[in-house]
């Protein structure tokens, strides 16, 4: 089976800088959808999901976050994949710069000049790691609305598995290669740490690490190529904004894929840098009991003002390409397929410990008010973690529509009206007080446990028929 994937980076949402610009690259994302609809059409009839490697965003702001939602929504109902099935990692510039604080900068700063060791410190530190991570607070909600849980102390983030075959799979491992950004600029300072460099293996799992920054933007870039090397079979980034690929022979039976995407909307289109985006479709090949990645490189066409195959891209380069995956031979061969097997979309199969929504309901909320929860003590200030919850005991998984409505929800209701929706549904005696994105989900979730499912739909039909009649 093949798991068919658009890979984007640097979309860049809020950079518009122009009415002129605004109009270029609305028209340019315009184009992308219809080309990836017809483009995934030909590798098959749907879609697995996005990858996008960081920059979804241009400042980190929670409307440029709506603005990205909406068309990622777009973008995937074309693909024909759900609206969930999006894998994402921060950039720098989902970084709010407005909560780097004077002293912030300096520790950053002090994270440069001193290494790991003082990175590690921080991180052992609770009251200054949630400062560090406060830069992400808009970023935080987005992802979790998709499953791709931001870990808030310095470690990576795993997807489930995604089967391409019985006992051959896949797992996306996402870093936060934004951790120690400042607001300079900062290549070769950067500190990725040992909890994120550290990668896990599988026997019959090869992972797939998605980082925004390339291996040279990092101090301990020697030690994470070490681990790439050892234990990965595909390195995706983004950030430079211009598209780069090489297949390495690590060692007879082990092959290293480096792949930097170009920008879908770069900041600059000077030097050659124009709008671009991937296809990647990931298999398992059978001959060789390896993993196969076909390429579909796309740039956009000035002549044409639309998007085409990047062919100087691929000069040279076959669009499949096996690599050497040692960690598929560990696990015993797939059984024969019969003739008649159905041929299905591949899925990732999210497991309990990288559950975002459960997560979410189990998630202490930020220690800067109270708010009162109707029908409960109030929430204080102070919370101790809640033990995670026993898988046998956990709640049935939530639906794909309560998903979709989750991202509807949080997307197109300002702060505010959400707030006041928590207030009409009964779930919280007033608006007062600050509520961080998991207290908002907890209480979103509570409404849907209470039945209240509908009333959220009639709710956030109102806004978007509101905002259609805006534009009208």
């Amino acid at each position: 089976m093949k798991a068919i994937y658009v890979h984007l980076s640097d979309i860049h949402f809020g950079q518009e800088k122009d009415g002129g610009t605004d109009a270029a690259n609305r028209d340019a994302k315009r184009q992308l959808i219809d080309d990836a609809r017809a483009e995934v059409r030909k590798f098959g009839d749907k879609a697995a999901g996005i990858i996008v490697t960081g920059d979804i965003a241009y400042s980190g702001l929670e409307e440029e976050y709506a603005a990205a939602g909406e068309w990622l929504a777009d973008l995937t109902d074309a693909i024909g994949c759900k609206r969930t099935d999006v894998q994402m990692i921060p950039g720098n510039h989902d970084v709010d710069r407005n909560e780097i604080t004077n002293t912030l900068e300096t520790v950053l700063f002090a994270f440069q000049a001193g290494g790991e060791y003082w990175l590690d410190r921080h991180l052992d530190h609770k009251e200054d790691c949630e400062k560090l991570y406060r830069r992400f607070e808009a970023y935080k909600g987005f992802a979790l609305d998709y499953r791709c849980e931001l870990d808030l102390n310095g470690a990576i983030s795993k997807s489930g598995k995604l089967d391409l075959a019985e006992g051959r799979a896949i797992r996306f491992v996402r870093l936060n290669s934004a951790l120690t950004c400042s607001k300079s600029g900062d290549e070769g300072k950067l500190i990725l740490g040992a909890r994120q460099r550290v990668l896990p293996e599988e026997d019959g799992v090869e992972i797939v690490v998605l980082s925004h920054h390339p291996l040279n933007w990092f101090q301990d870039s020697d030690a994470a190529r070490g681990f790439l090397r050892g234990r990965a079979r595909v390195f995706i980034s983004g950030h430079e904004h211009f598209p780069r690929l090489d297949v390495t022979n690590v060692e007879e039976g082990r092959d290293l894929m480096m792949l930097a995407a170009g920008a879908t909307a770069p900041d600059d289109f000077k030097d050659g840098f124009t709008y671009k985006y991937n296809i990647l479709a990931f298999e398992w090949d059978e001959e060789q009991d390896d993993l196969a990645i076909t390429l579909n490189p796309r740039t956009w066409d000035e002549g044409m003002a639309r998007f085409k195959r990047d062919d100087e891209f691929m000069e040279g380069r076959e669009e499949r390409q096996i690599l050497a995956s040692p960690n598929f031979k560990k696990a015993p061969l797939p059984g024969a397929r019969k003739d008649g097997d159905p041929r299905t979309v591949p899925e990732l199969v999210e497991e309990p410990s990288s559950n975002a929504f459960d997560q979410a309901e189990d998630a202490k909320p930020q220690d800067e008010a109270s708010v009162a929860i109707a029908g409960d003590d109030a929430v204080q200030p102070e919370v101790e973690p809640v033990e995670p919850l026993d898988p046998a005991l956990a709640e049935p998984e939530p639906t794909q529509d309560i998903r979709e409505l989750q991202i509807r929800f949080f997307q197109r209701l300002d702060d505010g009206r959400r707030r006041a929706a928590f207030v009409a549904l009964g779930i919280i005696r007033n608006a007062k007080g600050r509520m961080d994105h998991a207290m908002e989900r907890r209480l979103f979730r509570r409404a849907v446990r209470q039945g209240k499912a509908g009333e959220i739909e009639r709710m956030v039909i109102a806004v978007e028929n509101e905002r259609m009649g805006e534009f009208a």
